[in-house]
Parts: structure tokens; sequence; C-alpha cells
């Protein structure tokens, strides 16, 4: 099973007043585990930077505008998806920003039905609680550190971590690997224990007349020879 946990940052809140997006960052999973392979991008926005969003994440209109246009990166960010199923917090939102750069160049949207949104899954769980990406990782421990501003690949790895345990703690395989390295172990003790010699089953000559004493007791034992 494919998924792609997505973020994104943008110039604002709302690409249908001309925000624009500026940053994507992706980790692929198979069957909830992280392969290692990510998507992590740049984008030119053709627009100026507003002070609120450079405070959020940082980057600026001068660093971005020597990178690529999102209609020089489109095909290979679609190629990195694939079909997978999209692991976003807050999917409306980072959908909207992906779908209307799609939209501009004459793509097709990406469905909301290929969306998996971590805030609905959080509030399910914990209906009292925050759901934000920062109050998770403190919920299930896991470092905020490096995240001293926004940024789409580091909270694209959070992501990854927060929805593993979500959905039932990271690392599934962990535990099967656990318990056959025990198993390895036990086994490698076991080698090194020195072989006993064998038991004799054979009675003593002592252990044979008590034996005999025994059954002189007994009225027609069977088991006498």
């Amino acid at each position: 099973m494919r998924e792609v946990v997505l973020d994104t940052e943008t110039t604002g809140l709302n690409p249908r007043s001309g925000d624009r997006l500026v940053e994507i960052g992706c980790v692929e999973l198979d069957n909830h585990v992280p392969t290692g392979r990510t998507y992590h991008q740049y984008v030119n926005p053709e627009r100026d930077m507003p002070d609120e969003a450079f405070a959020v994440h940082g980057l600026s209109e001068a660093f971005l505008a020597t990178h690529p246009t999102f209609s020089e990166v489109v095909d290979g960010f679609l190629e990195f998806i694939g079909d997978a199923e999209l692991v976003i917090h807050n999917a409306a939102f980072d959908l909207g920003f992906i779908n209307a750069e799609l939209e501009r160049l004459g793509y097709s949207g990406i469905d909301s039905g290929q969306a998996i949104d971590t805030v609905q899954i959080a509030r399910s769980k914990y209906p009292s609680a925050q759901a934000s990406l920062d109050a998770l990782c403190r919920r299930f421990e896991i470092d905020l550190s490096a995240r001293t501003k926004h940024g789409a690949l580091l909270d694209a790895e959070l992501l990854a971590d927060v929805y593993l345990e979500l959905v039932g703690g990271r690392q599934p395989g962990l535990e099967l690997a656990a318990e056959k390295k025990l198993a390895v172990e036990r086994s490698d003790r076991a080698r090194n224990i020195p072989a006993r010699p064998a038991r004799p089953h054979e009675p003593s000559d002592h252990e044979a007349l008590a034996h005999e004493a025994f059954l002189k007791k007994l009225t027609d034992p069977i088991w006498r020879d």
C-alpha cells in the first residue's frame, strides 16, 4: 500500500485571491513504513511575498525567484505522487493550492477522495484536544527541535510520524523485527552452551536389587519378566 505524506508552503491563505504555492514536500510510505524516498521543491510564485507569510516559513521573494515555476516542476511532482493516497494535515488547504496551480496550467485537479486528512483523524480520536501538527507531535513525543519555522519537507516528515502514531504506532513491523532478533539471540546462546554427556538409562546394581525387593512385596506383578 503506497501512500505519500504531503505538505506545502504558500504566500497566503487563499489561492482564489492570488496566493500561490512556494514549496512542496513529500515523504513516501509503503505499508505504513517510510521508504526513504522524498520529493522536495521550492517554487517561484511569480509574485511578492507578504510579510505575514514570510514570518511563517522564511522564504523570501528573492530566494524563490531563483527556483523554477510550478509549470516547470508539475510533471515531476505528479509522477512522484502517482495514484498514491495523499496523507495531508488539513487536506482542503493544501489540495486547494495544488489544484489551483494545476487548473491554471490546464491539468485536472486532484480529487479530495485521494486524500487522508490527519486533522480529521486526530479530532475523531481526541475530540477535546488540539489537532495542530505541533500539538500532535508533543502528544506523541516526536522531536520538534528542528522546527524553528514551517518547512514543507520537514513538516511532511513530522506528519509521517504523527500519522503512523494515529493509525496504530510507528514502524508496524518493529515488533516482529524485535521478536526475530530475540529468537536469533536465544539461538546463539543455545549454541554456546557446552553439551552435557547423555544421562545413562541402565539401572545400577543397587537400583536393580532395590527394585527386586520391592516386587517381592507385590502379588503377581505384571511387569516381572
